[in-house]
């Protein structure tokens, strides 16, 4: 087995399970959000590079430390883990000087604190453009995993989503974008006690909505073995997205769910989650929307009024 957690298809997965194949036995337990080691520790890295994620252009330094360190931090969500620690891999050209890598720095610090971590060290180097490589260390008594989903459980998810996409198309087609969606993109909020508190709440599988619910859905019904059915019309949609969705003249919740970045939580809770969840001053913290069911039939199958339709959401390798 290259992953212990399946992975589904799409060239970002095969170059994925190449690198496991070629790790063979040096590796282990790979496929989830996040590494899960003794004691209840969760690890995870998450790369952020200029031109890739981000441009200078769009967002000022210390945006660019918090929307790396923010992503990242969203991994230990996903996994219903408590933040802990941050280390950061910095890469920089020689013309940012100290000034300008003490406002990335600061921009990190600050989405550590906002969860109760600290930075606790790094590295750094010289490089063609800025990167930042996050790693998040956390704990969890009971991690949720990508590939726990049960048929009859029932599909939610956290927030509201397409804002990151909507502020990505006003910039790619020369408008500022509201700054509503630009906020979205660059200051994303990782859901860490919502995370704690499905947990708790009996979520049988969860990860962030990165690549686009589009995709991610894809990501957890192949990691679970099952299918998963999610009604677009349901699709919690940002107010940001109105606009921009008009533009290119598509369905707001089409635009929602194809958009990566949001980094809310898709989680899969029990039919009853509803009647006995616990936690419920922190869930109504954050609005949770049912989108879809869990079944039998294995793959994602989005529906529109109940007709089937196709959509794709974010591969870096596509």
């Amino acid at each position: 087995v290259v992953t212990a957690t399946p992975l589904g298809p799409g060239p970002e997965f095969d170059r994925i399970r190449a690198l496991g194949l070629a790790l063979g036995t040096a590796g282990a337990d790979l496929g989830d959000d996040c590494a899960f080691l003794p004691d209840g520790w969760c690890a995870s890295t998450d790369l952020a590079v200029e031109g890739v994620h981000f441009r200078r252009d769009w967002l000022d330094l210390e945006e660019i430390g918090w929307r790396a360190a923010g992503a990242a931090l969203s991994d230990l969500a996903a996994v219903a883990a408590r933040a802990e620690a941050v280390l950061v891999a910095l890469a920089a050209p020689a013309s940012i000087d100290s000034a300008d890598l003490g406002a990335v720095m600061r921009g990190v610090g600050g989405a550590a604190s906002a969860v109760g971590a600290r930075v606790v060290g790094g590295d750094l180097s010289r490089g063609p453009s800025l990167a930042l490589a996050v790693t998040v260390l956390g704990r969890s008594t009971a991690p949720v995993r990508r590939r726990g989903a049960r048929p009859g459980d029932g599909v939610w998810v956290s927030g509201a989503l397409g804002g990151s996409r909507a502020a990505l198309a006003a910039w790619e087609a020369g408008r500022v974008p509201s700054a509503a969606a630009r906020r979205r993109f660059a200051h994303p909020v990782p859901r860490l006690e919502l995370g704690l508190a499905l947990g708790r709440a009996g979520a049988t599988a969860m990860l962030d909505v990165s690549d686009g619910l589009a995709a991610d859905a894809g990501h957890l019904a192949s990691a679970s073995g099952v299918g998963l059915v999610v009604e677009l019309e349901r699709v919690p949609v940002d107010p940001a997205v109105e606009a921009e969705a008009a533009a290119i003249g598509q369905p707001p919740a089409w635009f929602a769910a194809a958009g990566g970045e949001d980094y809310e939580l898709l989680v899969t809770l029990p039919a009853d989650f509803e009647r006995v969840a616990a936690d419920r001053a922190i869930l109504a913290e954050v609005p949770l929307t049912r989108i879809g069911r869990v079944t039998l039939v294995g793959g994602l199958h989005l529906t529109w009024g109940g007709a089937d339709v196709a959509s794709v959401g974010f591969d870096h390798f596509r």
